[in-house]
Parts: C-alpha cells; structure tokens; sequence
C-alpha cells in the first residue's frame, strides 16, 4: 500500500513539473488568450485566459447543466471543445494558445481531441475572414 501511494505522489510531482516547465513560456494576451484544462476523475474543465489582465474570458466544464450529460472521455471532449470553440467565436476570438496543463500528450487522448477542435474552430475563422 505505501508503495502505491508513493507511486501516485511521483506521477503527481512529475505533473507539476511538466506543467511548470509549460508555464515557463507560455502566456495569454488580449489577442491570442490562453486556453487550459483541468481533468478531475469526473469531469472537464476548460478556460480561456488572458494573462495580462488575469480575467477569464471563456469557460466551459462538464459541471454545467448544459452538458451535464458528458463524461471524462475522448468523444466527449470533443464536444466540450467545439463548444468552447463556439463561445471564443461569439466573444470574437480567433486565435488561441493551448496550455495542456502538465498532461501527457497522447495523439488518441482527451487533450488531442480538445486541440483538434480548437484548432477547427480557428480554421473556420480562417475561412470565414
């Protein structure tokens, strides 16, 4: 049992850093905020932020009765993202800068799947313009 523990301590600790390590060098502005994820056992969060005024411009989570029916998974992220891609368009944000928040990048996972959106929002935009 304490071997577990401390096991669950080091993959939190190496979190930490990796997130650190991101944090470092990525920042929001007015122009181009910073968009992070947040995952519990649970659920979802993800905000939009710009850094040089340390507001919340946009913020969408699992928790919300909207999508209260969404779960922790992969296609479900999907669609938290294209909401959140949805709500930047409406505020007139075209362009963001994503902050994966120390979670390990996988090409088939939760974070993926919320850039892949996000990077379809901003191709629209592209588009659109």
């Amino acid at each position: 049992r304490r071997l577990r523990m401390n096991r669950m301590i080091d993959k939190r600790r190496r979190q930490l850093k990796r997130k650190v390590h991101i944090r470092k060098t990525l920042s929001g502005t007015a122009e181009r905020p910073r968009m992070t994820v947040f995952r519990s056992n649970q659920h979802m969060y993800v905000q939009v932020i710009d850094d040089t005024i340390g507001n919340t411009l946009v913020a969408a989570s699992t928790v919300e009765a909207e999508f209260k029916d969404l779960r922790n998974t992969v296609a479900d992220a999907a669609k938290l993202g294209e909401a959140v891609g949805k709500r930047l368009l409406d505020k007139g944000i075209k362009a963001v800068v994503f902050d994966r928040n120390g979670y390990i990048w996988v090409t088939w996972g939760h974070i993926d799947s919320l850039y892949i959106r996000k990077h379809k929002i901003e191709l629209l935009n592209k588009k659109i313009a």
